[in-house]
């Protein structure tokens, strides 16, 4: 991918069916468990290099031993590492101070940290709040009452932060953040500590002592019911995984499923992680046997290791985040690598349109590397149609010779590898500042692969602000003299915001959305236009239905016009080839990718209230010439 854009979060949560024992005598070590999560979150590092965290909790230990373990880093990019030398030094440190932790289970969980039977761990690319330490899952809410201790980790973006902060203010709390992540948090521990002391007066009541009762209490929680009550309110993408001090586990979804979650199980483990091929590596399980958790729907473990779904919030239509397939995920999943060769097939009649079908004059090539996928399925298609040309060409031959079969057979589709990305220039920058200096020097080329008198098609995975285009790819492949160049996007135009956990919250930083700007200033149409949406934003209601504003600034506009004058945008500095932008349909995307029918920041349909409010909050930040990001 060309442009840098900031991942969403992954979340892993594990829990070990069988005793400790049972690990260590069957793969030789207590930390089955540990190795497992650091390679459910290595598998998931495409996710987010922001931080890393991990959390755990032993299960049935005695009073005054510690049951919870947690751990952060926020060593960029190498988070994942940072975080389990420090996991795996504390352990080491610990058994050469307890050796006989090593052969006593007891013992081992008494002064071992980290090894216990549930776990949750989580990689970090944050879009909202600081980047700091404090700022990494797992977050932990401590309570001397086992039941009341609350881990939580997420992939998710709320849009209605400022009402669900409110809300914590209107029950009495005073928050210490306003952040999602805390205000999340604390309305689930708000209503966990209701259930906890309604709980303990039925079994007062029924003639137990506190002591008596706490596991009791553990018993009759009921998960589904305090985040039914939790998430009632709230408005945005999630994925929400959570542990209790007791020993209980869960991973919650949105109700139209935008973000994803899947899970396996068998006899020895359950695993729940924001994607399905790392499941597949790391614990070896079929296609098959991974589950997609249903939207809506929590996922829960209980202490006793029976597992269930219960429904949680009513679910919608089916909104998961197109995102997802056309970049976010690994391309190893089986479904995912299948979509995105699709989208790359379904460009094959624009591409040879833009190169008159003239195959001999064309190289072909991607940008590294997550538009490889995407190549492949090009490549099929401009295999087929040689294919088919070929063979009309025999056909028409009255009496085939072999010089002219050999002039038919010898055509081959050109394929080189042009752009270069450079490994030791680090592109993944959350700092605006930072980005466009390191862009400008993260890709290269190789010479001598084009020839002044061929077309030069480049497939990216998708654009959104350009500016790796702009300032370093275009000029290095205008190096080699092509006389035309065609850069193919296998993502539609991205002309809004994303508000669901995705860093692309400003529209000013949207190439598609400044060549609309630039039309109509050319049409003469600007200034009235800008002012009639940004009054008709700041019209819409604080609650109730909201419309999104932005879409007016498309109307009349074609897909074929803002791409040709994004093409115009990128190439007007220094660009002496033609220069012809192609970007998929939003058609297309939905045929090769009908799982996933989440396409706001595409069509700006968003599937909630709170994405049409975000939209409109991007527009009246541009309006105001505000540099900040729509929350």
């Amino acid at each position: 991918m060309s442009d840098f854009i900031g991942h969403e979060c992954g979340v892993c949560a594990l829990r070990l069916l069988k005793p400790l024992e049972y690990y260590k005598h069957k793969y030789g070590s207590f930390t089955y468990g540990i190795d497992k999560m650091h390679l459910m979150m290595e598998k998931q590092k495409n996710r987010g290099q922001d931080g890393a965290g991990f959390a755990s909790i032993k299960l049935d230990t005695q009073p005054g031993e510690r049951y919870i373990s947690r751990a952060r880093s926020k060593s960029k990019h190498t988070a994942i590492e940072t975080l389990f030398d420090k996991i795996k030094t504390d352990i080491e440190t610990s058994f050469e101070v307890f050796p006989e932790s090593k052969k006593d289970i007891a013992t081992l969980k008494k002064h071992i940290p980290y090894i216990g039977e549930a776990l949750l761990g989580h990689v970090r690319y944050g879009t909202s709040g600081g980047n700091n330490k404090e700022n990494i899952h797992p977050f932990l809410r401590q309570n001397n009452w086992m039941h009341r201790n609350l881990i939580v980790a997420g992939n998710f973006n709320m849009t209605n932060l400022q009402d669900q902060f409110q809300a914590l203010i209107n029950l009495g709390q005073h928050p210490k953040e306003k952040v999602d992540t805390v205000t999340v948090m604390e309305k689930i521990g708000h209503f966990l500590d209701d259930a906890v002391n309604k709980i303990y007066k039925d079994l007062k009541a029924e003639g137990y002592s506190k002591r008596e009762a706490s596991p009791l209490i553990a018993e009759r929680l009921h998960i589904h019911k305090i985040l039914k009550r939790s998430s009632k309110d709230w408005d945005g993408g999630y994925v929400i995984a959570g542990l209790l001090g007791h020993g209980d586990m869960f991973v919650l979804r949105d109700p139209i499923g935008i973000r994803p979650a899947y899970y396996y199980h068998d006899e020895e483990v359950v695993v729940i992680a924001s994607e399905r091929a790392p499941i597949q590596t790391v614990f070896n399980a079929p296609f098959e046997t991974i589950c997609e958790l249903p939207p809506g729907k929590v996922f829960i473990v209980k202490k006793t290791g029976d597992i269930f779904q219960k429904k949680v919030l009513k679910r919608g239509e089916n909104k998961a985040c197109s995102f997802e397939r056309i970049y976010f995920s690994r391309a190893n999943d089986t479904e995912i690598y299948r979509e995105r060769k699709k989208l790359g097939q379904l460009q094959t009649h624009e591409v040879l349109k833009a190169v008159d079908s003239d195959l001999e004059n064309t190289v072909f090539s991607f940008i590294p590397n997550t538009s490889e996928t995407y190549f492949y399925g090009l490549l099929e298609g401009l295999q087929n149609h040689l294919a088919d040309s070929q063979k009309e060409e025999i056909l028409k031959l009255k009496i085939p010779d072999e010089k002219a079969l050999n002039t038919i057979f010898s055509r081959r589709i050109r394929i080189e590898k042009v752009p270069i990305k450079e490994a030791k220039v680090r592109t993944f920058i959350s700092e605006d500042l930072d980005r466009d200096f390191m862009v400008t020097n993260s890709y290269d080329i190789t010479y001598g692969t084009v020839k002044p008198t061929d077309n030069l098609v480049v497939f990216d995975d998708s654009i959104v602000r350009g500016t790796t285009l702009k300032k370093n790819i275009l000029r290095m492949l205008d190096r080699l003299n092509p006389k035309k160049i065609v850069i193919v996007s296998g993502a539609p135009q991205i002309r809004y915001p994303d508000c669901y956990g995705i860093d692309m919250a400003k529209l000013k930083d949207l190439v598609a959305f400044t060549a609309t700007i630039e039309l109509h200033k050319e049409r003469g149409n600007y200034t009235t236009l800008k002012e009639e949406i940004y009054q008709d934003c700041l019209s819409q209601p604080d609650s109730g239905e909201v419309k999104n504003c932005v879409k007016a600034l498309y109307e009349g506009v074609s897909d074929e016009d803002i791409s040709d004058k994004v093409s115009e945008i990128l190439s007007k500095e220094h660009i002496k080839a033609d220069v012809k932008v192609i970007f998929q349909s939003v058609r297309n995307l939905h045929k090769a990718c009908p799982k996933n029918k989440g396409d706001w920041y595409f069509t700006g349909n968003y599937p909630t209230n709170g994405g049409n409010k975000i939209a409109n909050k991007a527009f009246v930040n541009y309006y105001k010439g505000f540099d900040l990001r729509a929350e």
